[in-house]
This record gives structure tokens, sequence and C-alpha cells, in this order.
């Protein structure tokens, strides 16, 4: 396979392996994109490319559902898998453990290269010309405030000083064809970034990048630590930099292969009202609130460009799959660097990523010595309480790793046979994310609230620990070796 580097070339990894449907009927982007994506999501088909859309020119394009989970049988990763430069093979684990090796390691910058060589710069509208009605703008839900901009692109946002260049997901509505108003939360990172501008009374400088490098997304979907460059993990994820080219009215670097670019600038204060959207967590609420201003001052884009679109709603889609992914590899970092002995971590994306269940080691008494499953279970959440990532998920579960947590049917049995229904289990006060449903309205108010871990180690080998009734754990050795070999020499059970 060829490497993949922009969405086009990402379009035909997909359709090479079968998880892409081509749709050459006219598809009208206003809600009819959307209700086909969530169709593919809900019933695990491939992505669907729509080659002809209304209401904009012939030659522009769409893609659903880029970074939801794939058709291909046994491996529902090979979307976010290929997009990272992974075979689409990559196990949960497997990805987990990549990206955790890549947060240490040395990072890559992303590497500029001139315009004259950037795809993105095919096409470029300035002033009054870089209007958003040239563009297929999906309505994604029909109880929506409005089209939305954004769904699968990335905003580029630095600080006022330039130590830090952040590339990050939030969705961002259309107000007219020359303005914009998204989600700008204080406890994310593009927050944080507007914030410091806000502080300084200037309207931010900002570039929203529709696809690209197909990681582009992924990872700014993921929970990298504060102050890290997106652009420069990625580059250690993929392992190689990511083109980049200056924007036309700000000093931001955007990827070069990138479908479309929006620049502007932010408001320094919330002038707008965002909103409602349905969201990951699977309901349409009907929030609304206020929100800064993107004004349009100048649009690049390719020949024939792709639109990518996420149809965010009840799991599984692209708004868990990136995020969980990510959020699991940092929860491993943080507790192996606190010395704790960690197999993986995976957030169940059916749970909306409400979910973190961590397994261990079956020797991690032997690591911790004199330390019993309690005192143990309690270190992991004293350590998960002190870290952003650890306090994303409102529920923990701390299994034994002979169970894989990325496979629904081995977690569901061990969740229902080992997690006592009031004891084993510790509560940790602390921030709450806004987005959970499940909290009081006066606790996501507040935004404090309580993350439950829960204690469902088994006892040590020997000290009570039973077999599991499974072919491996209840037949002798000669009795499956029989079965085993029956099986391979008629490929049918045993017959």
């Amino acid at each position: 396979m060829s490497e993949i580097n922009d969405l086009r070339s990402y379009v035909a990894a997909l359709e090479g392996l079968g998880d892409l449907q081509r749709i050459s009927r006219l598809i009208d982007p206003n809600l009819e994109a959307s209700a086909v994506t969530r169709r593919s999501t809900e019933n695990g088909r491939p992505a669907p490319f729509f080659e002809h859309l209304s209401g904009v020119a012939e030659g522009f394009r769409m893609i659903g559902a880029p970074g939801a989970l794939s058709n291909i049988p046994d491996h529902p990763l090979a979307r976010i898998s290929l997009s990272l430069g992974l075979p689409y093979t990559t196990t949960a684990a497997e990805l987990v453990e990549h990206l955790r090796e890549a947060g240490t390691e040395e990072l890559l910058p992303p590497r500029r290269v001139a315009a004259d060589s950037a795809p993105c710069k095919q096409n470029i509208l300035l002033g009054e010309a870089a209007r958003l009605d040239r563009f297929p703008i999906p309505f994604v839900h029909q109880d929506d405030g409005g089209p939305y901009v954004n769904t699968w692109g990335v905003i580029v946002a630095r600080t006022p000083d330039g130590r830090w260049t952040n590339w990050s997901i939030s969705r961002i509505m259309k107000i007219d064809d020359r303005h914009m108003t998204g989600l700008v939360l204080p406890s994310q990172h593009l927050g944080m970034i507007w914030r410091e501008w806000e502080a300084i009374g200037e309207p931010m400088p900002y570039a929203l990048v529709q696809a690209g490098d197909p990681g582009v997304p992924v990872v700014g979907g993921m929970t990298v630590p504060t102050e890290v460059d997106e652009g420069a993990y990625l580059g250690a994820v993929l392992g190689r930099p990511v083109d980049v080219v200056k924007c036309e009215t700000n000093d931001l670097e955007v990827p070069a292969s990138a479908e479309v670019v929006i620049e502007g600038q932010l408001s320094a204060t919330r002038d707008a009202v965002e909103g409602p959207f349905a969201e990951f967590h699977g309901w349409a609420l009907p929030e609304t609130s206020p929100q800064p201003l993107f004004s349009i001052e100048a649009i690049t884009y390719r020949d024939d460009p792709i639109w990518p679109l996420a149809a965010a709603g009840r799991p599984v889609d692209d708004s868990h799959v990136a995020p969980g992914v990510g959020i699991s590899a940092e929860v491993v970092a943080v507790l192996r660097k606190s010395g704790l002995p960690i197999t993986t971590a995976w957030l169940p994306l059916g749970a909306a990523c409400f979910w973190t269940v961590i397994t261990v080691p079956q020797n991690w008494r032997d690591v911790m010595p004199g330390m019993d499953t309690a005192r143990f279970v309690h270190r992991i959440g004293e350590v998960l309480n002190g870290t952003r990532a650890g306090r994303l998920s409102p529920v923990v579960y701390v299994l034994d790793d002979d169970v894989d947590p990325s496979n629904d049917s081995d977690l569901l049995w061990a969740l229902a046979t080992r997690v006592h229904p009031s004891l084993r289990q510790e509560l940790w006060h602390g921030p709450i994310m806004p987005w959970y449903p499940c909290f009081l309205e006066e606790e996501l108010h507040n935004g404090w609230g309580a993350v439950v871990v829960h204690d469902a180690l088994l006892p040590a080998v020997g000290s009570g620990r039973v077999p599991p009734a499974t072919f491996d754990g209840v037949f002798p050795d000669d009795v499956r070796a029989k079965v085993l070999a029956a099986e391979s020499e008629s490929g049918r059970s045993g017959e």
C-alpha cells in the first residue's frame, strides 16, 4: 500500500480494502448526507463517498465517517490505524501502545513548504470573495442551530507569544457566508489559547483546516498534553514530519495537503449564540451558549475538494474513536510514569467514552510488594484524579488482563461477574467536563463532581482464584489439542 499523506490517498486506501462506498446519485448536504452517514455508522457499513452534491458546483465531493469504525471483519480500528500510518490490522492495545510511545519520543515539528507546491493553494479567495456559499456546508441534525462548517477538521491557533501552536477539533456553526461561531470551552486547549488573546483584548488569528493528512483530525481529537504541539506529536506518530504552508492572512501554518482552509480572526468577546448540536453522548440536547465570532478573511482550497463529515450522535462514530484511543494512551502513560504496572487502558467506544477500563498484569503483586488490592486500586485512582485525562471518564474499572477491554463480550462478562454493586469502590471529587448528561445540573454548572473507581480485581492465583469456564480454562491439553487438530483437518468445528 502506498503512503497515505492526504485525504485522497486515504480514500483510495479505504476503497482498496472495501471500506468505502461511492454514491453517485445527487445528495443534498442539507441533512441527507448526514442521514446517509448515520446509517453507515449505525449499521457498520463502509464510509460513504458522495460524488455529486446539490447546491454547489460540480466537482465538490464529501466523505462521511472518515474516522469511524471500519466494516472490515475483525479490524474495526482500520480507519484510525491507516490514518496514523499503521497497518489496518492494528489492534486496540497495539494502537494505544504506539500512541503512548510516540509521546515519549522526540517530537517531529512540521516541515514548511513553498506555497506553489502546496495543493491547498490551488484556489485562493480573499476579502469579500472569501465566502462559504460555494462550499457544501452540511446541516447535520434537524434541530441543530444551523449548518456546521466543522465536524471533522481542526482549528489552528497559537498563543500571543508564539510558544504553543494547537490543532484541535471543535464544532463550528455557520452564521452567514462570512461569519461562524463555535464552542470555545475554557477546559479545552482552544479555549486556553483564546483566553490569552482575550486577556490582551485582541482577536485571535485562526485557520480552520478541512482534511489534509488523515492523521491531522485524529490527533486533533485526542488529549495531547497541554502546550505540546499536535503537529509535532503527529510527526512522531507517523515517523515523518507533516508538510505545512503559511496562511494567506496571518502567520499560522496549515497542512499543505488540506482540502479547504478558512482563515480569519476570532473575536475577543462572546458575541454569538452557538448551538444546539446533537453530540457524542448520543443525545440531541437543546443547549445554546454565547461564544466568540469567527470572521472569514480568506479561503484556499484544492481543485475538486472533498469535504469531510462526521455525523456525531449515539456511539459509535468518529467523535468516539479518536478521543477514545487517544485518552486511553494518555491514561497508560500517566499511570506507568507513576510506577504502576499497567497492561493497557481502554475507553469502551460503545459507552461514549464515559468509562475507562484499566487492566493490570497477573504479577502486579510481585511488582508492588506489600500492597493489597484496595491500596493498589486507591493508588490508581489517586494518580488519575490528579490528571486531566484521568478525569475525562466519570467511571473507572480496574480489571485483570485476562480480558481484552476492547472486546465488548469480554468486558461485559468481566464487569457483570467481578464488580460488587456497593463495595470495593471509591469516589474521587474534582473537576468534571461540561458535556456529561449523567451528572446533575448543579454539578455541570459548578464543573465539579465525582469519578468512581471500581476495584474489580480477582484474587491472586493460589489464593482463591478459580479458572474461567472456557475452552482454554476447563479442558485438559490433550483434549484441546485433539479438537483443534480435527478442526484444522476438516475446516469445520470438529466434524
